[in-house]
């Protein structure tokens, strides 16, 4: 996603400078001009210019864009701090939570960076998608209305829509929890169901993200904008969905351990789920599918077992 984002604000006019921690990483980019790992085929703009060194790449800003996997966030941004110029507002495009705090990235960026303007953008977005100017619509939330209002008409093109929340809480938890449930759509998938099957697996899933999200103090109308059932979409159903992939392999009898050993990709979704049920858990919030996916990824459920027990839950009302 960080040379997704690269390449719009490159095609945009902007001065860019893409940062990655391995020289060697930067150096095959430099070589190739393009990231034939993760975006093979897209050509990285001329404007775009490369470094492994933090402080070249963050002299002068008006913007940094964090687009780290959660997992590796705190450490990075600890390891780069010194280098970042304080008071330069932070977009973060990162869709996870981090273990242990179980903080949104956006808290994460304030605690390691200090204090600055920070604003978070989400929505269905694949960066595959993007990086190949394919339409695509979004959302941008922060505390700073000016900052939002900045962002959205700075990145708004005839291929790139983006529209401002204030809902900052959802519009992160919206971009993290919908992992989850993308790894349940992949295990149906996996296991040869159909579209019925899917669509209550969807909007069930929905209904417990914007739970969870309402405890923590997120708007509902959120989760049914672009940053909740618009990405849910997306994370479900699109054949670039890490997450989704993860658990269609799951739903064929593969294992988490041989998934994540053969592939350098991150799925946000694994650990967003052991985080978010232990939240939820924590604080009394009903969220059975959830429960069932940190069975079959951590507790070795068998994936049929825990659709079972879904399908014969206590019979309600579907509104409380």
């Amino acid at each position: 996603m960080g040379t997704a984002m690269a390449v719009l604000l490159a095609r945009s006019g902007h001065e860019v400078w893409l940062w990655a921690r391995r020289p060697e990483f930067i150096a095959e980019l430099a070589g190739s001009r393009e990231n034939a790992r993760y975006l093979p085929g897209v050509p990285l703009p001329e404007p775009i210019r490369l470094t492994s060194d933090p402080e070249q790449a963050a002299r002068g800003s008006d913007l940094i864009v964090a687009a780290i996997p959660s997992s590796y966030l705190r450490a990075t941004l600890r390891a780069v701090a010194g280098a970042i110029p304080p008071g330069v507002p932070a977009l973060s495009v990162i869709k996870g939570i981090e273990q242990g705090s179980l903080l949104r990235p956006s808290q994460v960026i304030r605690e390691e960076l200090g204090p600055r303007p920070i604003t978070v953008l989400s929505g269905p977005s694949h960066a595959e998608e993007i990086a190949r100017g394919l339409p695509a619509s979004v959302v941008v939330a922060g505390e700073s209305p000016e900052l939002n209002v900045l962002i959205r008409d700075e990145l708004t093109t005839g291929r790139f829509r983006v529209y401002s929340n204030p809902d900052a809480v959802g519009v992160e938890l919206g971009g993290a929890l919908k992992n989850v449930i993308g790894v349940a759509a992949g295990i149906c998938d996996g296991l040869g169901f159909g579209d019925n099957a899917k669509a209550g697996l969807l909007t069930r899933g929905l209904a417990e993200m914007t739970r969870f999200g309402t405890a923590l103090g997120a708007s509902p109308a959120t989760f049914l904008g672009l940053a909740g059932v618009g990405d849910l979409i997306t994370t479900c159903f699109s054949p670039f969905g890490r997450n989704r992939a993860l658990g269609d392999r799951i739903g064929r009898g593969e294992t988490l351990e041989q998934i994540e050993a053969s592939t350098p990709k991150v799925a946000e979704g694994v650990p967003t789920c052991r985080g978010v049920d232990a939240m939820a858990r924590q604080l009394g919030i009903e969220m059975p599918i959830t429960a069932a996916l940190r069975e079959i990824l951590f507790e070795s459920k068998p994936p049929l077992e825990a659709v079972s027990e879904l399908m014969e839950r206590q019979t309600k009302d579907e509104w409380p």
